[in-house]
């Protein structure tokens, strides 16, 4: 029963974020904001907003050690650093004849590498501030993390690029032919976002459950599990806007949910948790930095994710649940 909760919960967190996500880029439009924005600023929270819920869920439900919390936190953007960023180069080579840049990444690289760069610095910081474990400096680095994010935001939005195109079709506007009304625009995303705190309140009771049946640190499934169910929103708009060569929007999704993950999220832990990083937290954070810093390279040498490049997001994810599985 245990597991068929948990296979409910990865669905509400799944199905809330697609829904989410749909609505917030109907808000891009009517807010009339660049595809760079929209990408690493609305798309980017909204499809990172079930990952970022767990961990505030957990705290709720009474995670005094933080081991939840904090899997769910370092988790995701060890992942967006790497199987997010090997299925981007997937997509770019797979749907490279009907791509207009063939494999080539259509972005605006300055834009980009300021975000990968974002990310590193604030994810290397969180993982010192995890090995020093001092928690009044903690609640001022959180502080700090929030205000950090509110001003790459109002950066982002200020240079957002162009107009995005229209997306798809809103998911609860019966009349298709025409744009829907805004009222519509909010009742989607409220939809979404209760979709997503029921599967986040879900998913943290069974994996709570589970770990104790199976006697493994909750923190060990809450690094591995969380990332891939929560993660699954970037994975799949990211395939979508690659093969339609919108590359601004699919690695902007990625790599703007990677500057949230590294700031807002952390902040959350900084504050609210222990923030003591074991073996496992520190290599999730080890890993995260390698695969940012690799997707920077290729970014600023030849705006393309070559198979070299792809080989080694790969061995970093494949090494550290292998790790992970071995530790458990």
């Amino acid at each position: 029963m245990a597991y068929l909760l948990l296979a409910v919960s990865f669905a509400l967190l799944l199905g809330g974020a697609v829904v989410f996500t749909n609505a917030v880029e109907w808000a891009g439009i009517r807010l009339g904001l660049g595809a760079g924005a929209v990408g690493s600023v609305l798309a980017a929270t909204a499809t990172a907003l079930p990952e970022s819920v767990i961990p505030i869920v957990a705290i709720l439900s009474g995670d005094q050690s933080g081991q939840i919390a904090i899997g769910a936190i370092l988790g995701a953007p060890f992942l967006l650093a790497t199987l997010g960023m090997l299925v981007i180069g997937v997509s770019t080579h797979m749907f490279a004849r009907r791509r207009d840049n063939d494999s080539k990444l259509a972005v605006h690289t300055p834009t980009t590498a300021r975000d990968l760069i974002v990310f590193g610095v604030f994810i290397a910081v969180a993982g010192i501030l995890g090995l020093i474990g001092n928690q009044s400096v903690n609640v001022v680095a959180a502080v700090v993390f929030l205000v950090a994010y509110g001003v790459y935001v109002w950066r982002t939005v200020g240079h957002g690029g162009e107009q995005q195109e229209e997306p798809r079709p809103l998911y609860f506007d019966p009349t298709k032919h025409d744009p829907p009304h805004n009222v519509t625009v909010v009742a989607q995303m409220l939809v979404g976002v209760a979709a997503i705190v029921g599967g986040a309140e879900v998913f943290v009771t069974q994996v709570e459950g589970i770990a104790h049946q199976v006697g493994i640190s909750p923190l060990v499934l809450a690094l591995v599990l969380a990332p891939l169910a929560t993660e699954l929103p970037e994975k799949t708009n990211s395939v979508l806007w690659t093969r339609r060569g919108k590359d601004a929007l699919a690695l902007g999704n990625v790599t703007g949910a990677m500057v949230f993950q590294s700031m807002v999220p952390v902040a959350v832990g900084l504050a609210f948790t222990p923030w003591s990083f074991t073996a496992p937290s520190t290599l999730a954070v080890g890993c995260a930095l390698a695969g940012g810093g690799l997707a920077l390279y290729a970014v600023l040498r030849s705006r393309q994710f070559t198979r070299l490049s792809m080989a080694a997001w790969g061995v970093l994810y494949v090494g550290f649940v292998a790790y992970v599985g071995l530790a458990a």
